[in-house]
């Protein structure tokens, strides 16, 4: 794996790798045969030197985070391992410098979700002395990699913690296919290794002293608010790094948050449920001008891409890119502030508590079901005032109430799922259909302010502003469709399958 850097700033690159226990004096199974693995390159030897950060109660490696400061190999340098799934992480690499026992910023920054201020500090040290061999295919090409591992490490905390142990790793090649990992692990197992149940060897090494994760808690709410959270600070990251729909997505977990406080505040702490939702309707206001910036420019460039040529008049597209890539810097700046802020980390503080303590949560089917069924209640109003005002200004907000008080409803039925039925699922699904069509109606109605301020600067710049005109006087016909969509939509969530206590 080659990474790069970009200004300063660390560069990711996926790793699928598998990890075995193998007994010391097992030999390095057979790999060659293996599947379309039919050759393997010399050993290479690596002595390597790795020393892990992480706060003094471990609340990177409670997150499967792993951060270090590694002397050795062709990789040297400081790493930071992201968990993405099952066999796969994602690492991103600094070049050595500063001091060796200060993280670089640019890492620690990323980790802030999880840190909450508390100060990284080493944690653990591993020698590992490395064998390694490429796999290659029929053409030389290189599928995978084994590493042959003799750990030594040794790991701080309340009492000082020694191990020795062996280990082989099989990381997948880049590009290479993952039914390669597959044939591979069948001829180590048949070779006398074991999958390691380890993530790490950091997580191995300090098992003993990481405080447990825990698994579900057993309360609805709990698992709900806290799946929210673990969604809120791993978009976190993604948020910083400016990866590709990781605003949405910490926007979406930020909702989902607020949502629930708010419709199951009864079974919550009143007082302090509103009071993280307002927390979180703040943070939500602060993600909001880059997601609403991505939407409008992908709608808008879409819109003029499908209009035939000629109706194209003047530097559309370039003062387009010029007006939407100004909106997305400032927007960004306002949103890594927002997360860079005593106040983001107090929320983070806050929900962790929270839902640290699933005992003094009430959460009864009846109490559940009341929620929701308000949250019902609620959706219906909305709509209801909505259809009594006229095509304007006035019923686009009113639509748009509809359409928050439908995302709560669906939230709520996304939160009771695990003590619901059929019935309720099929009432959620009509819900999103009418929420999704609501939003679209909502783009649009935005979408006429922006093509009004785009037409205005273009005929500043002495531009011509004919399209934005068009493309204005074509979303006057779009939300008066997606009004009409919506209509029949909402027909389905009055007379569609529901559970009986809904009514």
């Amino acid at each position: 794996m080659v990474t790069k850097t970009q200004g300063g700033a660390p560069v990711a690159e996926a790793e699928i790798e598998r990890k075995y226990d193998l007994a010391a004096d097992r030999p390095i199974p057979p790999l060659v045969p293996a599947g379309p693995v039919t050759n393997q390159a010399d050993p290479r030897v690596d002595v390597l030197d790795a020393t892990y950060f992480d706060t003094a109660d471990f609340r990177l490696a409670q997150a499967g985070i792993t951060l270090r400061r590694r002397l050795g190999g062709s990789d040297e340098g400081w790493h930071l391992k992201l968990p993405v799934g099952e066999d796969r992480r994602e690492e991103l690499r600094l070049p050595l410098a500063g001091k060796p026992d200060k993280v670089p910023g640019a890492l620690a920054k990323l980790v802030r979700a999880h840190t909450l201020g508390a100060k990284l500090v080493q944690a653990a040290h591993l020698r590992t002395e490395r064998t390694s061999y490429a796999l290659l295919d029929a053409d030389g090409r290189e599928l995978a990699t084994l590493t042959d591992d003799v750990v030594t490490g040794e790991a701080g905390g309340d009492k000082a913690h020694l191990d020795r142990w062996r280990e082989i790793e099989i990381e997948l090649a880049p590009g290479a296919d993952p039914a390669v990992l597959q044939s591979l692990e069948r001829a180590v197992v048949e070779g006398g290794a074991e999958r390691s149940r380890w993530p790490s060897k950091l997580r191995r090494l300090t098992d003993e002293l990481v405080p447990s994760a825990g698994g579900a808690s057993g309360s609805v709410l709990t698992d709900y608010l806290g799946a929210q959270l673990d969604a809120l600070r791993r978009n976190d990251i993604g948020v910083r790094r400016d990866v590709e729909d990781s605003v949405h997505q910490m926007r979406v977990a930020c909702r989902r948050l607020r949502s629930g406080l708010k419709t199951f505040r009864r079974s919550l702490d009143a007082d302090a449920a509103e009071e993280l939702a307002e927390e979180l309707r703040w943070l939500g206001g602060e993600l909001g001008p880059a997601r609403d910036s991505e939407v409008m420019a992908a709608r808008l460039g879409e819109e003029v891409k499908a209009l035939p040529a000629e109706l194209v008049l003047g530097n559309v597209e370039q003062l387009m890119t010029r007006h939407f890539a100004r909106e997305a810097e400032e927007a960004k700046a306002r949103a890594i502030r927002a997360l860079d802020s005593k106040r983001y980390t107090k929320l983070l503080q806050a929900l962790e508590k929270l839902v640290g303590k699933p005992r003094k949560i009430k959460e009864g089917k009846k109490e559940l079901r009341k929620a929701v069924a308000r949250s019902d209640r609620k959706l219906r109003k909305a709509v209801a005032a909505a259809s009594e005002l006229e095509p304007g200004a006035e019923q686009d907000a009113a639509l748009h109430e509809a359409r928050k008080k439908a995302k709560r409803a669906r939230y709520a039925a996304d939160a009771v799922r695990p003590v619901t039925g059929k019935k309720l699922r099929k009432w959620r699904k009509n819900v999103k259909a009418v929420q999704s069509t609501l939003g679209e109606h909502h783009d649009i109605v935005v979408s006429r302010e922006v093509l009004r301020l785009l037409g205005l600067r273009a005929y500043a710049e002495n531009e011509n502003a004919f399209t934005y005109g068009l493309l204005h006087g074509r979303s006057v016909a779009g939300a008066e469709a997606a009004h009409r969509r919506f209509a029949g939509e909402w027909q389905k969530v009055g007379k569609g399958s529901r559970p009986k206590w809904l009514k």
